[in-house]
This record gives structure tokens, sequence and C-alpha cells, in this order.
């Protein structure tokens, strides 16, 4: 007992169930390697063609709608000549069930941004709003590199690839998550102490309000 001990593995987290559990989950995992294929390949060629290649994006989709409306067209028509099947379209509408759980999705940020924004303007609330313009200026200070297409096409990447690289190496990613943790942790509680503690902060709200 005199040495101290090591410590306890940290138990594993699975990443299938972090993400999901379903079809995304084996999508982002790679378990389901065609379509995951089909994807990185897509937005490599996309890329290609509108970044390097100086392919317009508006005048590309308007003329692959077009090709496919004629297709479609000259198929209708021939077929009710040639008294051949239509072409297999299946229902083209959006459920209600679906819209509602987008919209549901969609007002649960807003909501959000909105709070953080009433935080700052009306709460005064001067480590989230250090925060917010941190987080922004990056956004911008990375955005001045790359343009939008470039950074989805980087997000469809990593999206496809760090899902399962951490599922593979969990253990050693973990243990340097944990040390840099501790050091941000660090610097930051060094900032907290000799600069925003010094900020005077407003009075409480609350005694406004009665």
């Amino acid at each position: 007992m005199g040495e101290s001990d090591p410590p306890p593995p940290s138990r594993r987290i699975s990443v299938h169930q972090a993400l999901g559990g379903g079809s995304v989950a084996d999508f982002l995992l790679w378990k389901r390697w065609c379509g995951a294929t089909v994807v990185l390949v897509s937005a490599s060629s996309f890329w290609f063609l509108f970044e390097r290649a100086g392919y317009n994006l508006l005048s590309f989709v308007s003329n692959v709608v077009l090709l496919l409306v004629v297709i479609l067209f000259l198929w209708a028509k021939s077929a009710s000549i040639l008294n051949r099947p239509l072409p297999p379209l299946p229902d083209m509408e959006i459920s209600e069930e679906s819209a509602v759980k987008a919209a549901d999705v969609i007002r649960v940020w807003i909501n959000y941004v909105l709070s953080v924004a009433r935080e700052i303007a009306v709460g005064r609330n001067v480590k989230l709003f250090l925060q917010v313009a941190f987080g922004l200026w990056v956004a911008s200070y990375i955005g001045s590199f790359f343009s939008f297409l470039t950074l989805v096409y980087i997000g469809v990447v990593l999206s496809l690839s760090i899902p399962v690289l951490y599922d593979k190496y969990q253990d050693h990613i973990d243990d340097k998550l944990r040390i840099t943790h501790r050091v941000v942790l660090t610097q930051y509680k060094k900032i907290d102490d000799t600069i925003l503690r010094k900020i005077p902060m407003p009075i409480n709200m609350g005694k406004k309000i009665q």
C-alpha cells in the first residue's frame, strides 16, 4: 500500500450508442461502408467541380434539374404512346410528422440563440459575451481561409473520419483530452482570477423588477 495505485481504467463509451444507435451511427462508423463511400466520393467530386474546376453551383444544379425534367417528360409521353409504365416516382410530399419534427428542432435552436442574446443584452453577462465574441472571431478567422463550400466539405470529411477513429483509439484519445482539459482549465482559471473577476458586475436585475 506504500506505492500509489495506478488510476482505474476509464470506462469505454459506446460511440455507436452516443451517435443514436441507428442507421446514422452505422453510416458514420462505416458499418454501412457502401453508403459512406458514396457520400465521400460525391462530396469530393462536388468540391472538385465547384472549387477547382470552376463550375458555377447555380448553373450546374439548374442544368441537372432541367435534364431530369426533360427525361421524365419524354418518358411519360413515350409511355402513354407505347403503352409502357410511367416513371416509377414515389409520392413527392413531406408528411406532417416530418414537418413538425423539423420545426421543433429549429424552434429549440432559435430559442437557445435568443436566450443567449437576451442574457448578453439584458443580463449583461460578461463571461458569456466574451465566450460568444471569441467563438464568432474564431469562426470569422477560419472562414477567411476557406470558402463556404470548402468548409462544408471539411465538415463531411471530419464527420466520416473522427467517429470511426475515436471508436478505434478511444483510450489514447481520452488520455490526451484529459491532459488538454486540465491545461485549458488552469489557463481559464488564471484569466478568470486576473481579469474577469475584476470586471464590475451589474446589480441584480431582480431588484430592478421589484
